[in-house]
């Protein structure tokens, strides 16, 4: 997708993206966050959309999110006010593929259900590892294609249709294991019937 078609698609997503595929990604949501809980000091989250992971986040954490649509950010900034999130230090318009953050800068990084969404997710990758520390963690999940079977074919039939549904229905897994500065820690499917994947790759 183009830079553009994701703001447009998401601008339309914003205001029932809670109860739509906000819903049917909570428990990988869930998961992503509770594996990042476990670790301390500074999270980066590429893609904080309207803000559902925010308060899922230990208060020891210091997490900082990032997105490229200013209308989900307007929801994820009324969100941590409204809670009273203290431990999310910063929500700021950004595109993934040229992260404002120094190197090696943040303890954790993750990228919920955005890999498929975002142009050039190899260079979005490259820029995840590169502010990353070394020893850092980063927890992806994301949907990804499949070879066969019911829900291949329905993929295929999607894919067509990127800039409507935003997002890719027919992405490739190995497009966000391409480089060499990360290494996959673990692999899991998520529920509902495995449609998503837990991916946790270790910085060297």
């Amino acid at each position: 997708m183009e830079i553009e078609a994701v703001g447009t698609a998401y601008a339309r997503w914003a205001p029932v993206y809670d109860q739509t595929f906000g819903a049917l990604t909570r428990s990988g949501r869930r998961m992503a966050v509770g594996l990042i809980n476990q670790r301390s000091g500074s999270v980066l989250e590429v893609g904080v959309g309207t803000g559902l992971a925010l308060d899922l986040y230990d208060p020891h954490l210091r997490v900082t999110g990032i997105d490229y649509s200013e209308d989900m950010l307007g929801k994820a900034r009324a969100r941590a006010e409204r809670k009273g999130l203290d431990h999310v230090v910063e929500l700021r318009q950004m595109d993934a593929r040229r992260l404002d953050f120094p190197d090696n800068h943040f303890d954790s990084v993750a990228a919920m259900h955005v890999m498929s969404v975002v142009p050039e997710p190899e260079r979005v990758m490259s820029e995840i590892a590169r502010v990353c520390k070394p020893g850092g963690k980063v927890v992806i999940t994301s949907h990804f294609e499949r070879d066969t079977g019911v829900l291949a074919a329905i993929e295929k039939l999607a894919a067509r249709m990127p800039n409507l549904l935003g997002w890719h229905s027919d992405f490739a897994m190995e497009r966000v294991l391409q480089d060499n500065r990360l290494s996959i820690e673990k692999t899991r499917s998520l529920p509902p019937m495995g449609i998503m994947t837990l991916l946790v790759l270790a910085k060297s």
